[in-house]
């Protein structure tokens, strides 16, 4: 801080605080005068109410002095007074890498070995899983939502659901959440005129048992010959492509009729951004193995 600043500062917290000293202490024995009854004089509601005059109570008065006293010790003992650090010393950044010492020495017994644990072993760690969950929400509750169940709005997958596009085992898991994801539906509106979206989309709900019509499933099977070369002739998906599967009932942005054919004209583009620049490699593994708890029965703590 310059001295000009610290100057400044300065003159505003005395400037303020003896006003304020002077009102409170020449409040109290400054002589009002008032009327033989007991009134200042002044009216209101055409002479119904008059106001009073009464001293302060006692605890009010004992109240503000005590904030007084607190106020001054504080200067004192904490910086605030322009540039004077205080008669303790104290700084939120030192006391910010005490907390964050103090933190990580009781983490450190067990954190010691995640990186050396596969996924599927810290995910049966029932506190490990819990300081998971804690990142979990803090870095990916905003698009998956704070217990893991997606947005279909968003393209973000349902976590806990067991359906994964890529994979959700261990390794699999790591390197969606390192790496990011970038997965891709080419839009198919300049190839297919309207009909022929409505029949491939009522073929693709076919796949599932959904509700559909069957004629059209009919002619639009043809057509999912070009879809098959990244979901698979059956459907079934690819994840070593992040293609879905058709077959399965679970749907990223929809299951209904109008919400396949959206997605089969215009296409979708869903981006997981890639965490291992803002997350460490243990809070990585520790967000993965919750994720992998929740997902997998047989490995919840």
């Amino acid at each position: 801080m310059t001295p000009f600043w610290s100057a400044w500062i300065m003159f505003l917290i005395v400037f303020n605080l003896g006003i304020t000293l002077f009102l409170f202490l020449w409040g109290p024995r400054v002589k009002i005068p008032v009327l033989p009854d007991g009134t200042t004089g002044h009216v209101w509601a055409h002479g119904v109410l008059r106001e009073g005059l009464n001293k302060l109570p006692l605890w009010w008065l004992l109240f503000s002095g005590a904030m007084f006293v607190i106020g001054f010790a504080y200067l004192y003992l904490y910086p605030g007074f322009g540039s004077f650090k205080g008669a303790l010393g104290w700084t939120s950044h030192q006391q910010l890498a005490d907390d964050t010492a103090a933190n990580s020495a009781k983490l450190e017994p067990l954190l010691k070995g995640i990186a050396d644990q596969p996924i599927e072993v810290i995910a049966r760690n029932a506190e490990a899983t819990r300081i998971g969950e804690r990142l979990f929400i803090d870095n990916c509750a905003a698009c998956h939502g704070r217990s893991g169940h997606g947005n279909a709005l968003l393209g973000a997958p349902n976590l806990v659901d067991g359906d994964w596009l890529y994979g959700g085992d261990g390794e699999t898991l790591l390197a969606s959440i390192n790496d990011g994801r970038a997965g891709v539906m080419p839009p198919m509106g300049g190839s297919l005129d309207k009909v022929a979206i409505e029949n491939l989309a009522n073929y693709v709900l076919s796949l599932s048992g959904a509700d559909h019509s069957p004629a059209k499933a009919k002619l639009g099977a043809p057509q999912f010959a070009v879809c098959a070369a990244c979901h698979g002739p059956t459907g079934t998906g690819n994840p070593a492509l992040g293609a879905p599967n058709l077959t399965d009932g679970t749907w990223l942005y929809g299951g209904d009729l109008a919400t396949i054919e959206q997605t089969i004209r215009d296409g979708r583009h869903g981006v997981m951004p890639a965490w291992r620049t803002r997350l460490s490699a243990t809070d990585v593994r520790l967000v993965a193995a919750w994720v992998h708890a929740q997902s997998h029965a047989n490995a919840a703590p």
